[in-house]
């Protein structure tokens, strides 16, 4: 595939340019968060820091961290930094974690985020002669709205389809030919699933490419992803908070995503003590928003851990990289002491059994100890076999388990299609532990 950019000229910056760009921003972002925002001015003003202190992005570090508690701490309109009557949207987080969170738009603020998913979607080989099926949920998920005017902004035919209904997703998709479908990785798994069972192979589906996020996926997840429809799969990345998918965008490498610098400083800090980490550290990523108008978040705290590098890559795009997050800092699960991430188990589960990518993981405590279990479910032909095969293969799974996790956990091979299949995000884990 020939290379194609959406803004070559930012997206192939050097850094130094780049960098000048970014502390301008910051300069003025600062001084307009002062100014229109006063619950983070209290924040900085008790962390003795003005915007006479910011000069350029090497002064970054002097700013308080914002959090979620201070989104919902300060909810409805307390983090707002322009007039009500300038907004035109809003968007909502989905709550899964907590309290939803409303973040506001001006019309500045939605045409730059939809510039941001149009080079997304040129990344990914996308141009006004595609059909993009757009298979995220809409209304308050940023999911369907971010892909949706991305879409239309590169002048792509959009299916607006919305999640579910996946007999009516299959029957646009092939009428109308789609070749990029977006999505959550395990919806894009699911409709595979189903295109499988109604007999298509890879070669009778219309579709070249898939653009994914929302959720977290493996390497293994988008090879049999890309093996069920026949297409190259790209991961999306990005929060509400900031606006959307579109912070972070992967290229045909698929060796992380680029970071639209222009409109988003990225950090790594140790999420222990705060203190900012050197290039190619894992840790907790930390965004500052220069170019949004109604939303603004400086050194807002995603709790996604990841790595940031700057290698050469082979697209010609200069935008710093982050690799898929590989957890989270606030959110993972601590089992008998142990810190579990969902994916760590994902990995085993599809890669070395083959597993469809429809598991549960299902937590809670007996007294003063913890029970661990994960409930996979297994195909027609393996439920076939005998109650013998069924239990040497839930053994096996199970060491494989404890060599990557250090503990054990009891495997339960399911029927097929005894998990409910998720058209939006995936529940993985349940969590029947109360832990205040």
């Amino acid at each position: 595939m020939a290379q194609r950019y959406w803004n070559e000229k930012i997206e192939k910056m050097e850094l130094a340019e780049m960098r000048k760009l970014q502390s301008e921003r910051l300069v003025a972002q600062v001084k307009h968060v002062w100014d229109n925002v006063p619950y983070y001015r209290k924040k900085m003003e008790e962390k003795g820091v003005t915007p006479d202190d910011i000069k350029s992005i090497d002064d970054l570090h002097k700013l308080p961290f914002l959090s979620k508690a201070d989104l919902r701490d300060s909810y409805p309109y307390g983090m707002l930094a322009a007039p009500l009557s300038d907004c035109v949207r809003i968007q909502s987080t989905s709550g899964t974690t907590g309290k939803r969170v409303v973040s506001f738009y001006t019309q500045h603020d939605v045409d730059l985020w939809e510039d941001c998913v149009a080079r997304a979607i040129t990344a990914a080989g996308g141009t006004k002669e595609d059909v993009v099926q757009v298979a995220y949920g809409y209304g308050l998920f940023t999911g369907g709205a971010g892909l949706h005017g991305g879409s239309h902004k590169v002048g792509c035919l959009t299916l607006p389809m919305s999640s579910g209904n996946t007999e009516r997703q299959i029957q646009f998709m092939m009428d109308l030919k789609a070749t990029i479908l977006c999505c959550t990785p395990s919806y894009a798994a699911y409709i595979g699933e189903t295109l499988q069972e109604m007999g298509y192979k890879p070669e009778d589906i219309p579709l070249k490419a898939g653009i994914f996020g929302a959720e977290p996926w493996t390497q293994a997840m988008r090879e049999q992803i890309e093996a069920t429809l026949g297409i190259k799969a790209y991961d999306i990345y990005g929060l509400t908070e900031t606006s959307g998918p579109g912070v972070a965008f992967e290229c045909e490498e698929q060796s992380g995503m680029h970071i639209n610098e222009d409109h988003f400083i990225a950090e790594i800090i140790d999420p222990d003590t705060g203190e900012v980490l050197p290039e190619g550290s894992k840790g907790e990523l930390v965004f500052t928003s220069i170019t949004k108008e109604a939303f603004p978040l400086l050194r807002y705290r995603t709790r996604d851990i990841c790595i940031l590098s700057r290698g050469k890559c082979s697209c010609g795009r200069t935008l710093v990289k982050m690799t898929k997050p590989m957890g989270r800092s606030d959110d993972m699960l601590i089992i008998k002491g142990v810190n579990v991430f969902p994916s760590q188990i994902e990995e085993v589960l599809i890669k070395d059994f083959k597993a469809a990518p429809n598991y549960q993981i299902v937590v809670d405590r007996v007294g003063t100890t913890d029970t661990f279990e994960i409930k996979v479910e297994i195909s027609d032909d393996m439920f076939s076999d005998t109650i013998k095969d069924i239990s040497t293969l839930e053994k096996k799974i199970g060491t494989d388990i404890q060599q990557i996790l250090g503990i054990r956990a009891k495997i339960s091979l399911v029927e097929p299609k005894s998990i409910p299949r998720s058209e939006g995000k995936a529940v993985r884990v349940i969590d029947k532990r109360k832990l205040v």
